[in-house]
């Protein structure tokens, strides 16, 4: 018996990397799995459908449930026809994890249209469409569900050369910090996963060195698991995970000056300086390198 018997599952960019380590898992677990990859490369062009394929047979060979989809998540019509899929092969949606994404890394300096659009509508509006299906159709069946949306410590903490990926992947963190409280009431939790693991997408970011040390299987266990009735209560949260580490990020307050407004208005150069007296103390940008 698996913790997530009889559950049905949608997983983007499942080809490979993370997206085929989650699946694979889900379906070790009892879910069946909509393997959903475009098969294109990582700049996001070209398409093919042998990556999903061999999910869906290594899926199969073990003894799962799984179909394979080769819809893009930037089509309106793919992302839905993508959820109606899992509903007229399994009969429902449970679980959808929007893992789909590319790069297209440069400065900013030499930042070009098109690269900022690509970026901004696989990662960004990519998440919104498929997860507006998915919410749409589980809303429907009234049995709640269980959203995963991936960010980045790109977007939250910030990385150079990344300014498009950044912004997507803060924009999918914000999305979620609002869509949780929606799906309260109906029993849909959402909560976003900033992995760290070696695919094809950071063979040329993570040092070479350490690489052994984050395989993608070791990102999924936790994922998996807030897929299950067991984390029903759990939501709106953000989950830092890679290499068997897994962490809660949350939000901290740093108070640096406050007077009544009796007191009058802060003057510039004071206010300047208590913010200067104060800096040496602030906490580091990105806590993971201090």
């Amino acid at each position: 018996m698996g913790m997530l018997d009889g559950k049905v599952a949608v997983v983007t960019g499942a080809g490979g990397g993370l997206g085929r380590a989650h699946a694979m898992l889900l379906a070790q677990e009892g879910a069946s799995v909509v393997v959903n990859d475009l098969g294109g490369s990582r700049d996001g062009t070209g398409a093919g459908s042998s990556m999903a394929d061999s999910v869906v047979e290594e899926i199969k060979a073990s003894g799962g449930r799984a179909i394979a989809n080769y819809g893009s998540v930037t089509s309106r019509d793919d992302a839905t026809a993508m959820i109606s899929s899992a509903v007229e092969a399994f009969g429902k949606i449970d679980i959808l994890i929007a893992n789909a994404g590319i790069l297209r890394d440069k400065s900013f300096k030499n930042m070009e249209d098109d690269q900022w659009d690509a970026v901004i509508d696989v990662h960004l509006r990519g998440t919104y469409l498929t997860t507006k299906a998915a919410y749409d159709t589980m809303l429907e069946q009234g049995t709640g569900g269980r959203i995963i949306v991936t960010s980045s410590t790109s977007g939250l903490f910030g990385n150079f050369g990344q300014t498009n990926y950044g912004a997507a992947k803060a924009g999918i963190a914000g999305f979620m910090r609002c869509l949780w409280l929606e799906g309260l009431k109906y029993g849909i939790t959402a909560n976003v996963l900033a992995p760290t693991a070696t695919s094809r997408m950071t063979t040329d970011i993570l040092p070479e060195d350490i690489q052994d040390n984050f395989p993608p299987e070791a990102v999924s266990p936790p994922i998996v698991w807030l897929c299950t009735d067991e984390a029903k209560d759990v939501t709106g949260r953000q989950f830092l995970v890679g290499g068997n580490s897994v962490s809660l990020l949350s939000w901290q307050l740093t108070p640096i000056a406050k007077r009544s407004l009796e007191d009058g208005l802060w003057g510039v150069q004071e206010i300047g300086e208590i913010i200067m007296d104060t800096k040496d103390s602030w906490p580091p940008i990105n806590p993971m390198r201090g």
